[in-house]
């Protein structure tokens, strides 16, 4: 599985408007849904979910990135989105550092090993320093998405 197959390009935020962990979320859900990936009347359940799943247990993991997620009935198929914040973002984060990049992950709950498998492709190439510093720079959706192409192409040849 590469980023490619679940990343929906045209949601992508190469600069995040929102200053909060919530806004952030919802700005993510609701580029997603403007994309297509979704109903717009199922952005406020998808929200719900996410930040209920963020109570639980904060999805920022460190280095500057958090990778929120939740599976949900409303979301037909596996979709995700990225955004990137200039000034930084708690996420109440394990290192307690702000978080730049945003990965969102959204599934059906009927494929949960898809679910797992989208989520070891984002932690393997957010793991990665040149990946994560060139999706800290890129300033545009155009750049972040030939930064999903390149790691994809990477990834392929491991």
């Amino acid at each position: 599985m590469k980023l490619g197959d679940f990343i929906v390009k045209d949601s992508i935020v190469p600069e995040l408007k929102a200053k909060s962990r919530d806004g952030v979320i919802r700005e993510l859900v609701e580029a997603l849904a403007a994309a297509g990936a979704f109903a717009a009347t199922d952005v406020d359940t998808i929200c719900k979910a996410i930040l209920d799943r963020e109570r639980h247990g904060s999805t920022g993991f460190g280095k500057g990135v958090a990778v929120p997620h939740s599976k949900l009935a409303c979301v037909k198929k596996r979709v995700g989105t990225i955004g990137r914040s200039v000034v930084g973002i708690d996420f109440s984060a394990l290192d307690q550092a702000p978080v730049f990049s945003v990965v969102l992950l959204l599934s059906p709950p009927d494929n949960p090993d898809g679910h797992l498998h989208a989520m070891e492709n984002i932690f393997r190439n957010l793991q990665e320093d040149n990946f994560r510093r060139f999706l800290r720079q890129a300033s545009s959706r155009e750049e972040i998405v030939e930064l999903i192409e390149e790691a994809d192409q990477a990834g392929m040849a491991r």
